[in-house]
């Protein structure tokens, strides 16, 4: 069952967000890290040494596993911010301000 239903949630509309380029959909209230789980991505960010991928790890807001770039802003943590409509939201490498 949609826990949607079971929760006889009514979220307001539908909007897009990007990730890399890719458009998904997102619902008022979700996070980041929300969205991407429901697009079926789970790993968004790679390690400063060896990059290796990272995505949620504690899911609240501890750990900073989860950084990712929002609307050019690095080391966003993706288990807190809430998405807006057109964000745009970029994989990060390491501490995210390049090389």
């Amino acid at each position: 069952m949609n826990p949607l239903e079971l929760a006889d949630a009514q979220p307001g509309p539908a909007f897009g967000v990007t990730l890399d380029g890719r458009e998904l959909e997102a619902l008022p209230g979700q996070t980041v890290a929300a969205v991407l789980w429901a697009a079926g991505v789970t790993s968004w960010r790679t390690t400063r040494g060896e990059g290796r991928p990272r995505g949620v790890f504690c899911g609240i807001g501890v750990c900073f596993d989860c950084l990712v770039t929002v609307n050019d802003r690095p080391n966003q943590r993706a288990c807190l911010v809430p998405v807006r409509p057109g964000d745009v939201i970029r994989t990060q490498e390491g501490t995210g301000h390049g090389h």
